[in-house]
């Protein structure tokens, strides 16, 4: 019997197979609970510095150096990530996290579909 080979799938199980789920790439901004799962920040810089506020618990993760810290991220853990709407920084970070095996899911429409659903906000410290 021929062995076939199946494309990974992207739940970050490490052992996938048939019955493993591909992960959806989107979280609804409405639904996301930021205490749930490791969420990182995407913004690109200049957005981002220009912010005061971040979803609580969130680290800021500058996606032009993506290679620099993409390697440290947690393969059983759930990652999520946001940048100013859900655009093209997303989809390609999100790309990336899940080719390299991540849980990796961005949350629809970003930080400003999340404010407008009420998401809970924190003041950015300043250094």
């Amino acid at each position: 019997m021929e062995s076939t080979t199946h494309p990974l799938k992207r739940c970050g199980c490490g052992a996938p197979t048939e019955a493993c789920p591909d992960l959806p790439r989107t979280l609804a901004p409405s639904g996301f609970n930021p205490d749930t799962a490791l969420v990182f920040d995407v913004r690109r810089e200049a957005d981002y510095a220009a912010s005061g506020e971040l979803i609580p618990g969130a680290m800021w993760k500058n996606p032009d150096k993506i290679d620099a810290w993409i390697g440290a991220l947690p393969l059983t853990q759930e990652v999520v990530i946001y940048c100013v709407r859900g655009g093209s920084v997303s989809n390609s970070v999100v790309d990336r996290l899940q080719a390299a095996g991540v849980k990796a899911r961005y949350i629809e429409g970003g930080l400003e579909a999340y404010k407008a659903a009420g998401g809970r906000l924190m003041a950015k410290r300043t250094a």
